[in-house]
């Protein structure tokens, strides 16, 4: 029996443990929360890093706990360190779930949680690969770390308190892409565009949505102050309304107004529907000719290409920008855009912040922005030892012959050196941040068989 073949026994053997594992942890709700201590990200991602430690601790691995940022098992012995880096915290469920989603319900075959598929589902899956190795090559002449970070979904501050002290692997992968690894990775910025609205006869008094940058907006709400004289003209465009997912109401002179849209990741805005900019197609529709110019501007900056806000732009190595407007707040006589963009990997986020500026200043002194976030790109080249023998393992273990990929998402990968994003799922299983996410029993067994083809071929490498 040959060294893989071993792996794969031993976790044939563990497969009930596999998914009683994965349940456990995804019934557990991670959604970041108020700051408490030694839980930087709340009571819910400490819960979740309490579980994985004490399992890990259970196993026979040395835990270390970096005060509720990130916490990671060890075991091992040898210079070589290699790593897997999976997350804890999932994105807020929003509405339409059929299925409970803290419940890790099994129907049909697979599990039902948010967090399924990102990332707590092939986090297990990698851990379980590490335990294979642990029992069947204990005296290898290597090390191996399974690190479980807290704040993957909102800003990397789990990672970022990794590297200030923790040691770099030799070889880290994070399972969180597509197969068999994805080498490059957009830079993700996110921007505040701000806009002050027109007064008098249509004025703006608040648009509501959204729950984070990197989430399209499902659901958005907002009120427009309507004046006598342009009452009858905004009366009119409204019966010509064509948007069944736009409803709309009268209270006095203020038009109240709802949308229902459909969420997506941000890092691929087209795969959901947006329901701030329903709301904005039928501003412009509606405003009176006055205030059509700023209306149409408005529109334009929910375009998921960047074009609205002057951004736009591709090269050869990861394709085109993204940009998703995720959150839409109103104050101080302004509406201010959250955009979450994942720029080109051969770009700095200085271009991109040069290209804004440059377009707002063109619509005019009403238009600003500020930089929320910048978090630079990453991008191995295809002969990088670390990219062929991920390669060469998954040909191996699978005979797909699918080429290394790039994404406007982002993963740990970009923030701990030597470290690439590996595939999580297949064709079947749950998108991530979407309704009723969910991942299939078999994908969870076949990801581990590949996970522990992976992580061997690197520890012996």
């Amino acid at each position: 029996m040959s060294d893989v073949a071993k792996l794969h026994a031993w976790l044939a053997d563990h497969e009930d443990e596999l998914i009683q594992v994965t349940q456990d942890i995804l019934r557990i709700d991670s959604i970041e929360g108020p700051a408490e201590p030694n839980a930087p990200y709340g009571e819910g991602n400490r819960k979740a890093l309490d579980y994985m430690l004490a399992y890990c601790q259970n196993m026979g691995m040395k835990t270390t706990d970096l005060e509720g940022h990130l916490g990671y098992a060890d075991f091992g012995q040898g210079e070589r360190l290699v790593m897997t880096l999976g997350h804890l915290d999932v994105v807020p469920v929003g509405p339409g779930w059929k299925h409970d989603p803290f419940g890790a319900s099994i129907v049909d075959g697979y599990i039902y949680a948010r967090g399924a598929t990102d990332d707590k589902g092939p986090t297990i899956a990698s851990l379980f690969a590490l335990r294979a190795i642990q029992n069947c090559f204990p005296d290898l002449n290597c090390r191996f770390r399974a690190a479980f970070g807290c704040d993957e979904e909102s800003g990397f501050g789990c990672v970022e308190r990794y590297v200030q002290t923790e040691e770099a692997p030799t070889y880290g992968v994070a399972p969180d892409s597509g197969w068999p690894c994805y080498h490059g990775e957009k830079g993700i910025g996110d921007l505040l565009v701000s806009a002050k609205v027109p007064t008098g006869d249509f004025q703006v008094l608040s648009f509501e949505g959204g729950q984070r940058p990197n989430i399209v907006i499902d659901s958005a709400t907002a009120t427009v102050k309507v004046g006598a004289a342009a009452r009858a003209y905004v009366e009119e465009k409204l019966r010509d309304n064509w948007d069944k997912n736009v409803t709309f109401s009268w209270s006095g002179d203020v038009l109240s107004i709802s949308a229902t849209g459909k969420a997506a990741h941000g890092a691929g805005p087209f795969y959901g529907d947006n329901a701030a900019e329903r709301i904005a197609r039928l501003l412009l529709a509606i405003a009176p000719l006055a205030a059509r110019e700023f209306f149409d501007d408005l529109l334009m900056a929910f375009h998921p290409s960047g074009v609205g806000i002057g951004i736009h732009g591709r090269d050869d190595a990861t394709g085109d920008l993204t940009c998703n407007i995720g959150v839409v707040s109103f104050s101080d006589g302004a509406v201010h855009l959250l955009a979450n963009v994942r720029y080109p990997a051969t770009w700095k986020g200085s271009h991109l912040h040069e290209l804004c500026a440059a377009k707002l200043a063109k619509l005019g002194p009403a238009w600003s922005f500020k930089v929320d976030r910048d978090s630079p790109s990453l991008y191995f080249p295809l002969d990088h030892p670390l990219v062929k023998i991920i390669v060469e393992a998954y040909r191996e273990e699978t005979g797909d012959m699918t080429e290394p990929g790039t994404m406007g998402g982002g993963t740990y990968a970009r923030a701990v050196p030597n470290t690439i994003s590996i595939g999580t799922c297949w064709l079947g299983d749950g998108e991530a941040h979407q309704t009723d996410e969910r991942i299939a029993i078999e994908s969870l067994k076949k990801a581990s068989r590949i996970y522990a083809a992976i992580l061997y071929r690197l520890a012996t490498a």
